[in-house]
């Protein structure tokens, strides 16, 4: 197992997995998610995936499936006028498959993300994290 930046061919593996975790969040706040949808379309992956302030991480096995992701943003802080400018490297969603799980692979993905972070400047690196995701 590795973890790249994704790429056009990791679309569906990773659209199957936006479903899984959906489906899971539609689960604990059916009043927010709408299951059967996922985050991002096809079109919107490719966008993302092609910019260099919201890159992708995937976490692949020996044949190349996607078994987790990272969706990363790097913003520009800071947020009022008494503060020095900094870049924070923000984890706007973090998966892994369902069948993969135990394996350490979400940790490994954020130790990557850090280590990401560090290299390209960023001061800080923040979560996103929804109450009762077990």
């Amino acid at each position: 197992m590795h973890i790249r930046r994704a790429r056009e061919k990791d679309i569906p593996g990773v659209l199957a997995l936006l479903s899984e975790v959906l489906e899971i969040h539609a689960k604990i706040r059916p009043d927010i998610f709408i299951s059967g949808t996922t985050k991002y379309t096809r079109e919107e992956l490719t966008a993302i995936f092609t910019n260099e302030q919201t890159p992708v991480y995937v976490a692949v096995d020996e044949a190349d499936e996607v078994l987790g992701y990272a969706f990363c943003v790097q913003k520009a802080q800071p947020f009022s006028n008494n503060m020095v400018p900094f870049d924070s490297f923000f984890i706007d969603d973090l998966c892994v498959d369902e069948g993969a799980r135990g394996r350490h692979i979400g940790q490994l993905l954020f130790t990557f993300v850090k280590e990401e972070a560090k290299r390209r400047g960023c001061y800080e690196v923040t979560l996103n994290v929804w109450e009762g995701n077990e």
